[in-house]
């Protein structure tokens, strides 16, 4: 299953929230519109905000500015684990140029932090658009050592379900997430291995 077909209806916007009771893991169960971009390129892909995609708004960054992007990824990785850190770099960047041009400069980590804030965003925001930009990433040949994979989402409805967006380690098979949701607006996403991230993982105070 790819990025296109793992977007299906949400049940509920205010999925996001770490602690309760987790479950096994499921392919992510996000709201998205119709008319979000599926098929990103730096030239133009779609910007999630508002809660569950509520604000869907498509733009584009010039090459000087996909460039930056490029740099992050400069030298090459040389293991799998220097390309997370790489990754980790690419991400916030995209966070800070995409700000001013889709209104969520000010967003703030979890959800209520930024209540009532312009481009405040939920985690079903925060993974599709990171996984969006993964997708650029790994297109331009900046992602060579993972694949992207679909969102995963732990916890069920009614025990403060989270998701995040995934990658997969090429050469071991291990899978990551790649989990933005907890951090302001250009701050580095958390990359933690999924099972631990599944098991109600959050960062330390």
């Amino acid at each position: 299953m790819g990025f296109r077909d793992s977007l299906m209806p949400c049940i509920l916007s205010a999925v996001c929230s770490a602690g309760g009771m987790w479950a096994a893991p499921v392919q992510a169960d996000t709201f998205v519109r119709r008319d979000i971009i599926t098929d990103p390129t730096p030239g133009r892909f779609s910007v999630c905000s508002e809660h569950t995609c509520h604000k869907v708004v498509q733009i584009s960054l010039a090459p000087a500015q996909w460039q930056q992007v490029r740099d992050q990824f400069s030298p090459s990785a040389e293991s799998a684990a220097d390309e997370r850190m790489h990754i980790a770099r690419a991400i916030a960047l995209m966070e800070a140029l995409v700000g001013p041009l889709a209104g969520t400069s000010n967003d703030k980590g979890r959800n209520f932090k930024g209540v009532g804030t312009d481009g405040q965003m939920d985690c079903i925001d925060e993974s599709t658009n990171t996984t969006s930009y993964l997708t650029m990433m790994a297109q331009d040949g900046l992602i060579t050592q993972h694949s992207v994979e679909d969102r995963v989402t732990r916890g069920f409805i009614f025990f403060r379900p989270h998701t995040t967006a995934v990658i997969r380690d090429n050469a071991s098979g291990e899978r990551f997430a790649v989990d933005s949701w907890f951090l302001d607006n250009g701050e580095p996403p958390f990359i933690l291995p999924l099972p631990v991230w599944q098991d109600g993982w959050e960062p330390t105070p």
